[in-house]
């Protein structure tokens, strides 16, 4: 499941292939994002839209973990070179070999820390 996760982050997200997204996100996707609606297609529109503004944008997976159906990210997402990024969690339940719903969580990379590791 966590390949299938790796695949979609790298070809629907980064690679702005949105054609691809029917591989990976169920038609009637459940979606927990409170800016977006259920469903594939709101989701589809909103990545085509990103990649339009912001061509060099992407997720750089540092980190994942699995657990029955559910599969953990733990990402670096930066929108051009040069940006400090956000970190970002995500969390996605699989069904049948598709995304059936997902879960997120986003905090901007601070300049410092306290404890001087990073946040990703």
């Amino acid at each position: 499941m966590s390949q299938l996760i790796r695949d979609y982050i790298e070809l629907v997200w980064n690679q702005g292939r949105t054609e691809e997204a029917e591989r990976f996100l169920a038609e009637d996707l459940i979606q927990h994002n409170p800016n977006l609606p259920n469903g594939r297609k709101p989701l589809v529109d909103f990545i085509g839209g990103l990649h339009e503004q912001l061509p060099e944008s992407r997720f750089d997976i540092r980190r994942t973990a699995a657990e029955g159906d559910l599969v953990f990210v733990h990402s670096l997402f930066t929108a051009q070179p040069g940006h400090r990024g956000i970190a970002v969690i995500d969390v996605f339940r699989v069904a049948d070999g598709l995304i059936v719903e997902h879960w997120d969580l986003r905090e901007d990379v601070p300049e410092t820390t306290a404890s001087g590791n990073p946040v990703v």
